[in-house]
């Protein structure tokens, strides 16, 4: 297919001169739009109005100008069909053979703090969308860009060639699709996150941000960014999605300083330290692996929590996922020197410390990502036949919600230690009991089928592991059902006790709790997870 008119209307004009300059060099006519129009005038090239093409002007502040037959029609005639020829032909129709669109920044908008309604509900495109949704269904005769990254190629191909080959114009139907997609899905996801009553402010897609339900259409907008070697094991197919349109930020803002590539299972453990990491506003560490954590540790500085957070379990944490929310410098560096880890994660290296890990971490990819979980969002699972979709699970701890239930009341100096286990036990697979100090985790029981098979497993890990248990703390994710499990930490030494509480047999455990002298408090907030 060879070009001979093209006709731009581009909001983002990075780019933009240099192809139109490469189409003109090519012989291809210029039609354009009013500030697409005078950036390519003002850069000297002679450039056709489209007012011009369809004799009627702009109206209603630009919000109408390529509405219109005399557009739409050389978009969409059919270049095998002679009466779409000759209708061409009857109503002094040009036909457009290319057509290059960048759409208003809704996405960019609607995430901007403080944005109100109206304000985005400006930046929906409209003309731009149906220009390009028409192009891309004639790709048969027609070409569409939609991304500056697009131009460079496309050149390159119509020099190389003097045409557009039939692959070249379907690959561009089907990004363009997929933009206005991902383009009504977070204009919908906005909207839909307004009715429900939340704010407007940083709504995006459904998909990805949580409205105060979740909605009765689920619409699903995301861009590959990451090829994946494989996926949980070598014979899966992997890759890493985030939100179209959006803003990267926690996992979708990461960047490979060092080392191999990521895999599937890193960022799955990338992704549970993250969230474990967002718990604490002091310097900590965690260390995950199978996406649980073996170590998790908070202290005045980054090293200190990093040795901390190694010694809680250096077994478990050989090959493990190390974070920290604090900039790892040369005492982080020390701290876990010797340790083998697949991926050590942070917001900053200092310049010493990323020298020194590129030196003796050959295999350790070095990951650069920002603080945070990713904030209010919905979560999705795939599961046969459909999709699990429930809001991510953000609840803190209310002090003023905990329940003394026992006789005696906890200590401050416990209840600082029950405040981190609560956030520990919180990112723990159920059935999940953590033992642990106020600064460090002692011993975890991950992903029991019963909660005394948790209990027993995170006193054996502690003192498996040389930790005193005599004067720790516990946390359950979920109550005890039976006293057999309050019993099992309390033999091993644990003073206080945090759990949801709810079950039938509450009075039961309470009177285990006094009977040994512990302190325990209901949270009246469980945190299963699966």
């Amino acid at each position: 297919m060879k070009v001979a008119r093209a006709l731009l209307s581009a909001h983002d004009k990075t780019g933009l001169v240099e192809l139109a300059a490469g189409l003109a060099e090519l012989g291809v006519e210029l039609v354009s739009t009013g500030g697409t129009a005078r950036l390519l005038r003002e850069a000297g090239l002679a450039v056709r109005e489209v007012a011009d093409l369809t004799g009627f002007p702009e109206i209603l502040d630009g919000r109408v100008k390529t509405l219109h037959p005399r557009i739409h029609g050389g978009i969409l005639a059919r270049r095998d069909v002679p009466e779409h020829a000759a209708a061409l032909e009857r109503h002094g129709i040009p036909p457009i053979d290319l057509v290059v669109v960048t759409l208003y920044p809704f996405e960019a908008t609607a995430a901007r703090p403080g944005v109100t309604l109206a304000e985005a509900v400006e930046q929906i495109d409209v003309g731009g969308p149906a220009l390009i949704r028409a192009a891309a269904k004639n790709h048969a005769h027609v070409a569409v860009l939609t991304d500056p990254a697009q131009y460079g190629p496309v050149l390159a191909e119509l020099r190389a060639t003097g045409a557009l080959g039939p692959e070249t114009r379907l690959r561009l139907a089907r990004e363009a699709f997929r933009r206005t997609a991902a383009y009504d899905a977070a204009i919908a996801g906005f909207l839909d996150a307004v009715a429900a009553g939340a704010p407007a402010a940083g709504a995006g897609t459904a998909a990805t941000r949580a409205p105060a339900r979740v909605p009765p259409r689920l619409l699903v907008a995301a861009e590959r960014v990451l090829a994946l070697r494989y996926g949980e094991n070598p014979h899966q197919q992997a890759a890493f999605y985030r939100p179209a349109g959006e803003p990267p930020e926690a996992l979708g803002a990461l960047e490979l300083l060092h080392g191999p590539e990521l895999g599937y299972n890193n960022l799955l453990d990338l992704a549970a330290a993250l969230g474990l990491l967002a718990e604490f506003a002091e310097p900590a560490a965690v260390i995950v692996k199978h996406t649980n954590p073996c170590g998790a540790a908070v202290a005045a500085t980054a090293g200190a929590a990093a040795a901390l957070a190694r010694a809680c379990d250096p077994v478990s944490a050989y090959g493990g996922v190390a974070g920290l929310n604090r900039a790892v410098d040369l005492a982080v560096v020390e701290a876990l020197a010797g340790l083998f880890l697949e991926v050590l994660a942070a917001p900053a290296f200092t310049a010493e410390a990323l020298d020194a890990l590129r030196r003796t971490r050959k295999k350790c990819r070095v990951v650069r990502v920002p603080a945070g979980g990713g904030g209010e969002r919905l979560e999705l699972r795939s599961v046969p036949g459909g999709l699990l979709v429930q809001t991510a699970d953000l609840a803190d701890l209310d002090p003023g919600a905990l329940r003394v239930v026992t006789r005696r009341a906890p200590t401050p100096a416990e209840l600082d230690a029950l405040r981190f286990a609560w956030r520990v036990v919180k990112h723990v697979k159920s059935n999940a009991v953590v033992l642990a100090a106020a600064d460090r985790v002692l011993g975890v029981g991950a992903g029991q089928m019963n909660r005394v098979d948790a209990a027993r497993l995170a006193v054996e890990r502690a003192r498996a592991l040389g930790h005193a248990t005599a004067g720790s703390v516990c946390a359950s994710d979920a109550f005890f059902p039976f006293r057999d499990g309050l019993d099992v930490v309390a033999a091993a030494g644990v003073t206080a006790v945090i759990q949801p509480g709810g079950s039938v047999r509450d009075a039961e455990v309470i009177a285990a709790a006094d009977e040994r002298g512990l302190a325990m408090v209901f949270t009246g907030l469980r945190h299963f997870r699966h």
